[in-house]
């Protein structure tokens, strides 16, 4: 059966409308990831992001070497948004931040079992003396970290909304300060398009193909107009082909080779992206406090 839930669901993840998509869940068996594809065939939905719906709470935050080629960003997620403004979660979140960068854990197991600076304590250990202080569920979720040859840089959205980590081989601030704003902004997924798995670009022909052909176009003419369209999509995942936000008549990696910039990898970190809140009614809440 399909529950309003999954039609509000799949509504939020491709703009579609809720009689659509309800129509094409039922077609699907309930199948979210088949149901989004059958609405892009059909130039129903707008482009698939697989990021998910952002619900949980907490911060991200960054971590950079003065010399610049250490730097590192974590999520700490909470269970309300008062705590991303509490003094003291933001300062843990901030050390936990240079904790990686310093000690280059290779997981959130070995970040948890890490020495917190010159204390007597594990990671996992303030961990839990921070969850009885404030009083919510705390948990660290991920990090990433680079080390560079040339630049590491780092970029803080929205008060700790989105968190951005940049490695150049070569470059210069500025420029490399306009690029983590260009990928917080424009969210791209890879680099360049020697990046992208073979199978996401055949399943991206897939869908260009039975849009086309759902346009009443033959198949000849449909592969065709398929090779004319991949190029949009890799203008949408690949960074070096994504119109550059300050100045769309250019191209990122246009800006990049005018400033002698290189980028190696890169990391975007957006609060909760991935996680499914629990939604309760708030009345019915308020009466479990009460009981």
């Amino acid at each position: 059966m399909i529950s309003a839930a999954m039609v509000k669901e799949l509504r939020e993840k491709t703009g579609a409308g809720m009689m659509d998509c309800k129509k094409v869940l039922t077609e699907t068996d309930g199948d979210m990831e088949k149901a989004s594809e059958l609405l892009r065939e059909r130039g129903i939905a707008k482009a698939a992001k697989k990021s998910g719906r952002v619900a949980a709470e907490g911060l991200v935050d960054s971590y950079l070497s003065e010399d610049k080629k250490v730097g590192s960003i974590v999520e700490i997620n909470s269970e309300t948004d008062f705590v991303a403004k509490n003094e003291e979660f933001k300062a843990f979140v901030k050390d936990i931040a240079k904790i990686v960068a310093i000690k280059n854990p290779s997981d959130v197991e070995s970040l948890l079992n890490e020495k917190y600076f010159d204390t007597d304590k594990k990671v996992s250990e303030v961990l839990t003396d921070k969850i009885a202080t404030i009083g919510e569920n705390l948990s660290i979720r991920r990090f990433v970290r680079f080390e560079s040859n040339g630049l590491v840089e780092s970029y803080i959205h929205g008060e700790g909304k989105i968190a951005v980590l940049v490695d150049f081989s070569k470059g210069n601030e500025t420029t490399a300060r306009d690029m983590c704003m260009q990928i917080a902004a424009a969210r791209p997924e890879y680099v360049s398009e020697n990046e992208v798995p073979e199978d996401v670009v055949n399943k991206e022909m897939e869908i260009l193909k039975a849009q086309a052909m759902n346009e009443g176009k033959p198949a000849e003419i449909a592969e065709k107009m398929v090779k004319g369209r991949i190029g949009k999509f890799y203008s949408e995942i690949c960074l070096l082909d994504q119109a550059f936000v300050k100045n769309p008549d250019q191209k990122v990696s246009e800006v990049l080779k005018s400033n002698d910039c290189e980028i190696v990898r890169f990391a975007r970190f957006e609060k909760g992206e991935g996680i499914e809140k629990k939604e309760e009614n708030f009345a019915e809440e308020v009466m479990k406090q009460l009981k």
